[in-house]
């Protein structure tokens, strides 16, 4: 029994355990959910338990707080998040004397909460193993999906210790580059953006008052992400031979750099933790299924950092996913039901598309020196600043609230 399930996850980061969690929950929960499910988690079973330091940090949505409400993570993420009270955005050279204001916009959806929060890389990985840890779901660390073929009307997995564990739906969260993915011949599109994302976390003497801060240069966006306390997440797009540059300097040039671009706003700065930095490219499965297949998360695309919404498109994926099997399994249908997976691929192709190709639009418009188009720029920025219901669209677009949206981001159970 123990290599063989109903839901075999391959990938245990972010959207892969969120999907097992939301599964338990809405099936029934410990101590014997309805389903067996199993996720493979590649990392090494020695560090289970333990994060290491990294710099990044989510913006995470409203819609994406509701589903880890849900699932219960919240409150162990809550208190060491920030929630997004503002959000500026400027466009100007990097050398400018004068940066001005464009727009700038309360974040803040309907019923007045924010419409987002920040939250650490660390806190919100901790907090989902945790739970996995904790529940009747059997995560086998350790391991990985090699191949997957069809047997007996299931799916067999070989894993990386040599053994088979089957399953009647595999779901691949597997992020980028994903074996199974391509073993069921599914193509994805996409190009390298010759950019690379640059990621620090500062300490600084004047306070953030909760405003995040998006500011538009040539190489790239950069981004003020507030955190709790006097501290900020940096994280910023730049041309690849400069961010080589950049991250090949000592602690002060690379403050100096951070300096620079922050341009006095939070006064005395520091760093906090090591820089990191990871190349940017898209990448979009053509397909969203095939046979007992799913993709979820970074696996059925990965997009541009330029509005912080990866994260936030994986979790609608684990909603619609979770939404479908489990209305599926109340009328007796399988996990792999062809109408079910088919009907899930409907639901978050276009968006996944449509936030492909807007946050690719966004980089090329704004990555860039060129004088024509910094007014058209200018202007348009200026003319929203200028629409408050424009804005409230904006925020609830980007609070993950508006269109065909799964029950578990409204906040409703299953």
């Amino acid at each position: 029994m123990t290599d063989r399930f109903d839901i075999l996850i391959s990938g245990a980061s972010y959207s892969g355990a969120a999907l097992a969690l939301a599964l338990e929950k809405s099936l029934g929960g410990p101590p014997q959910p309805a389903l067996r499910i199993g996720v493979l988690d590649k990392s090494d079973p020695a560090t289970a338990g333990q994060q290491p330091e990294s710099p990044r940090a989510f913006a995470i949505a409203a819609a994406s707080r509701n589903l880890l409400e849900y699932i219960g993570v919240w409150p162990q993420i809550a208190d060491r998040s920030q929630p997004v009270a503002q959000i500026e955005i400027t466009d100007s050279p990097l050398n400018a004397g004068i940066r001005p204001v464009l727009m700038t916009y309360e974040n803040t959806i309907d019923d007045c909460a924010p419409g987002s929060h920040i939250v650490p890389d660390a806190v919100l990985a901790i907090a989902l193993q945790t739970a996995l840890g904790s529940s009747s779901i059997t995560v086998l660390r350790g391991l990985e999906a090699l191949e997957m073929r069809e047997i007996n009307s299931a799916a067999a997995i070989k894993c990386s210790d040599g053994a088979e564990r089957t399953a009647d739906l595999v779901v691949a969260a597997e992020g980028r580059i994903s074996r199974l993915r391509d073993a069921a011949g599914i193509k994805s599109l996409g190009w390298d953006y010759n950019q690379t994302g640059i990621c620090t976390v500062i300490s600084h003497s004047k306070p953030h008052d909760g405003r995040a801060v998006q500011h538009f240069l040539p190489g790239g966006p950069f981004a003020i992400l507030p955190l709790p306390g006097n501290k900020s997440c940096i994280t910023w797009s730049e041309k690849s031979g400069e961010a080589r540059r950049i991250m090949a300097l000592d602690e002060a040039g690379f403050l100096a750099e951070v300096e620079k671009r922050v341009a006095g706003r939070l006064g005395e700065l520091s760093i906090v933790t090591k820089p990191a930095s990871w190349p940017l490219s898209l990448r979009i499965s053509r397909n969203l299924v095939a046979g007992r297949l799913a993709l979820i998360g970074d696996t059925a695309r990965g997009v541009h950092p330029i509005a912080g919404q990866g994260l936030n498109l994986g979790m609608r994926d684990v909603a619609a996913l979770t939404e479908i099997i489990v209305d599926n399994a109340r009328i007796g249908l399988p996990p792999s039901d062809l109408d079910g997976l088919q009907r899930y691929e409907r639901w978050r192709r276009f968006d996944s598309t449509m936030s492909a190709a807007a946050f690719h639009g966004l980089n090329k418009l704004f990555s860039n020196d060129n004088t024509l188009l910094r007014s058209v720029r200018e202007a348009g920025l200026g003319l929203v600043d200028r629409l408050p219901f424009a804005k409230s669209m904006f925020v609830n677009e980007a609070a993950g609230l508006s269109g065909e949206v799964p029950r578990l981001l409204r906040g409703e159970a299953l």
